[in-house]
């Protein structure tokens, strides 16, 4: 139920005004002073304020501006009598939502408190995601308590504040989009838009014309004027994921809007004027790619002003446990089993894993471990990858007379690559090369066989 303060200091119309909203479902409080309404105000949860312009004392645009100090959001309806119309617009720039001049019927005055009220509720609603997403995307999603992760939040603090422009590096899954929205969330541009955008997703017509819109007409199937990512995160943050896949021709206009806040739309010449903060990743080396002259170097240090590099979660094995029980209690609460826990043996399991995939794999395993466990309790056999669907993948055992079929003469890291690369050609080729079905066949997320078929160079023919 919706609360609405009147305001007035003619008791009759404070009846009046008050027995029409209780019919219409709103829990009504009132007051005959100004000063007695801003009481009401600061001690209780309101929706709405419904005050009289004239009245005794506190008069109706005192009531305004110490509402609005007190609660800047919360919608102030006028009412005012013919003649003082000019006060009406004091009070509308004064932040009122706004006024009604008597006489007025009542479905006017209705629909105008449903309106501000609506509206209320919305920026209520917004104020609560930012709340939730600060939380989500602020340290506590960012978890570990390595040396080297105790770094990069300290180094966030320092870098949030600022309008510096960031780099961060690393492997896939190791939580880089996290790290940008906690800037975000943590810098003065917290309410405005964070925009992310994919660069490898996209071929090079396409991403252009997502990085800074398209005129109509400027190409074939461009049927209307479309604003790009650019020009939606004014005043926020632009996330370039994958920077390094951006093509050379591309990068020369990016480097452009970094140095002079301006660019044109695809077909377009008019200069649009942005400010946007750019955060860009990647988990190639780009100074290497600068080398080989697949990226520029005056775009490079544009985009490195501030470096963060994430270390692979192998080598933040300590955090592993951490992790393990954040994810734990994350898919707890989604499947509705409230006591799901897991084992010391397979947490002893995962901690000693390579974990190719890095956070990302460890989240995906935990979660199929999740759904699979038996009695809300995870086994060692619910993560170990060589599990699929609950039953063997291979009847393997480590105590095996196998060492006829392994050379002598070679070291354990080739041995082991070499027995890897062939599980994963046999499990490609079996699958035809459906990836989601080869990584099942191995008991591996798709992230983590696409992660190693790039390792070994391993693409269908």
């Amino acid at each position: 139920m919706n609360t609405i303060l009147v305001v007035d200091d003619e008791p009759n119309y404070l009846i009046v005004l008050s027995e029409l909203l209780k019919e219409e479902g709103f829990e009504v409080l009132t007051a005959q002073r100004g000063e007695d309404g801003l009481k009401i105000v600061e001690e209780t949860d309101l929706d709405l304020v419904l005050t009289d312009m004239r009245m005794q004392g506190m008069d109706g645009l005192e009531l305004l501006s110490a509402t609005k100090k007190y609660n800047k959001d919360l919608p102030v309806i006028m009412i005012t009598a013919f003649g003082e119309v000019e006060k009406a617009v004091v009070a509308m720039k004064a932040g009122a939502y706004n006024y009604l001049t008597k006489p007025f019927n009542n479905e006017e005055l209705l629909v105008n408190i449903r309106k501000a009220i609506e509206h209320y509720s919305l920026l209520r609603e917004n104020l609560r995601l930012r709340s939730e997403a600060k939380v989500r995307y602020g340290f506590a999603s960012i978890i570990g308590k390595n040396a080297r992760m105790q770094e990069i939040y300290q180094l966030i603090e320092k870098v949030a504040p600022t309008t510096a422009s960031v780099l961060i590096t690393g492997e896939s899954g190791t939580g880089k989009e996290l790290v940008a929205r906690a800037i975000h969330i943590n810098s003065p541009r917290e309410k405005a838009p964070f925009i992310s955008v994919n660069c490898a997703a996209l071929p090079e017509t396409l991403l252009e014309s997502e990085l800074f819109g398209h005129e109509r007409g400027s190409f074939t199937g461009a049927t209307s004027m479309r604003k790009g990512r650019f020009e939606l995160a004014d005043t926020g943050t632009l996330f370039l994921d994958e920077i390094g896949d951006i093509p050379l021709p591309l990068q020369a206009k990016l480097l452009r809007v970094l140095q002079e806040r301006s660019f044109e739309r695809v077909g377009g010449v008019k200069p649009i004027k942005v400010d946007v903060r750019i955060i860009t990743a990647t988990n190639r080396d780009l100074k290497d790619e600068v080398d080989n002259a697949h990226f520029r170097e005056d775009l490079y240090y544009r985009l490195n002003v501030l470096h963060i590099h994430l270390p692979p979660l192998r080598e933040r094995a300590d955090d592993i446990p951490m992790l393990t029980d954040y994810f734990i209690n994350k898919f707890a609460k989604l499947l509705n089993k409230p006591n799901l826990k897991i084992s010391g043996d397979a947490l002893r399991y995962l901690t000693g894993l390579s974990w190719e995939g890095n956070v990302r794999e460890l989240e995906n395993t935990i979660e199929r471990a999740s759904i699979l466990c038996s009695e809300d309790v995870i086994q060692t056999g619910d993560v170990h990858p060589g599990i699929v669907n609950g039953e063997a993948a291979a009847t393997w055992s480590p105590d095996g007379d196998f060492e006829k079929f392994l050379p002598t003469d070679l070291p354990l890291p080739e041995v082991l690559s070499g027995v890897e690369e062939q599980l994963l050609k046999r499990a490609l080729e079996d699958a035809n090369y459906v990836q989601a079905r080869a990584a099942e066949s191995l008991g591996i997320t798709k992230s983590l066989l696409q992660y190693k078929m790039k390792k070994y160079k391993l693409q269908k023919k």
